[in-house]
């Protein structure tokens, strides 16, 4: 491991307390980035820009989770979040004497189309509409807007991160209350004004066939330590285990794990409902994400859970 300064701009969210420990742990010095709880705020650019300059990796993590209800105003700050916080960063780096090598933003793999029919890798993957697609397209524009010739920058399509507490902590509760089924996509009434928005989930896969991808968080932290490493590597690269499965398949590990027995189908207007009630959006588990790690398999990375049973075992310490 390098070690040189990391900048972590987002500190506060999943990924970055499980990056901070590890880190300082290995012996590098981190400043932190947040809204409160960390060593800079967002609005003091200034010691942003002496943070930056002389550090030799830059993580940007900042946004606000797409994990609410796709209202006029969440969706705004989805957008400014990610805007605002990837802009400060690369005015810094640009600005900097002694720029950093390596900015590492995060990005996610749901700016490829929904896909059942083949998986969607960096060279070949299609890029999808709708909402979040734009979100993610107008991130990574963000990322690569600035001339920044001596720092090299990677977009990470990050799948669904799997480790303690995100998103296997509802799930846990629900498979232990019997309701750890396959969720099954179906019509629901769309309204003129989501489909303006583009945040209508219109009917896809069937009978819980929505393929799912993830990766473990340890691995996402071993990936940026892969990518300091193996400086070929930049632009957009797929943080996703080499071995997807369908939203059957992981429904039905995480009720085997957890020793649930009962997990009957959730049809889409439960979901619907439900999504209503704890304040989300179907289309985080209805939209078929089928997602490759191209680049990193083709560089030689080795992820610590390529496989779903012991990343979703290791999640829950069984």
């Amino acid at each position: 491991m390098n070690t040189g300064r990391v900048v972590i701009g987002g500190s506060s969210g999943f990924m970055g307390q499980y990056l901070l420990p590890r880190l300082r742990e290995a012996g590098r010095e981190v400043v932190t980035i947040s809204r409160s709880n960390a060593d800079i705020a967002w609005d003091d650019q200034d010691a942003i820009d002496r943070a930056v300059d002389g550090s030799s990796l830059v993580i940007g993590l900042a946004g606000k989770s797409v994990n609410c209800r796709y209202t006029a105003e969440n969706r705004a700050e989805i957008f400014r979040s990610r805007l605002d916080t990837t802009k400060a960063l690369s005015g810094a780096i640009a600005r900097a004497e002694n720029p950093p090598a390596l900015w590492v933003n995060s990005s996610t793999a749901t700016i490829y189309r929904h896909a059942e029919d083949r998986p969607m890798t960096e060279s070949t993957g299609e890029i999808g509409t709708g909402f979040s697609v734009e979100v993610a397209k107008a991130w990574e524009k963000a990322l690569f807007a600035d001339d920044l010739p001596t720092t090299r920058r990677v977009a990470l399509r990050s799948t669904i991160v799997l480790g303690h507490g995100g998103v296997l902590g509802p799930l846990k509760n629900l498979a232990r209350l019997g309701l750890g089924g396959a969720q099954h996509d179906g019509w629901w009434p769309v309204s003129r004004a989501r489909r303006a928005a583009g945040t209508a989930h219109l009917p896809g896969a069937r009978r819980g066939r929505q393929r799912f991808s993830w990766v473990h968080v340890d691995d996402v932290a071993r990936i940026i330590d892969f990518l300091e490493e193996h400086p070929e590597l930049d632009g957009p690269v797929n943080a996703a285990s080499p071995n997807p499965v369908d939203n059957t398949t992981f429904m039905a590990t995480v009720r085997a794990v957890l020793g649930a027995r009962i997990g009957p189908p959730m049809p889409r207007w439960m979901l619907e409902i439900g999504a209503i009630g704890i304040r989300t959006e179907t289309e985080l588990i209805l939209k078929s994400r089928w997602v490759l790690p191209e680049k990193l398999s083709a560089a030689g990375f080795e992820f610590r859970y390529p496989t779903l049973e012991a990343a979703v075992r290791e999640s829950f310490d069984r």
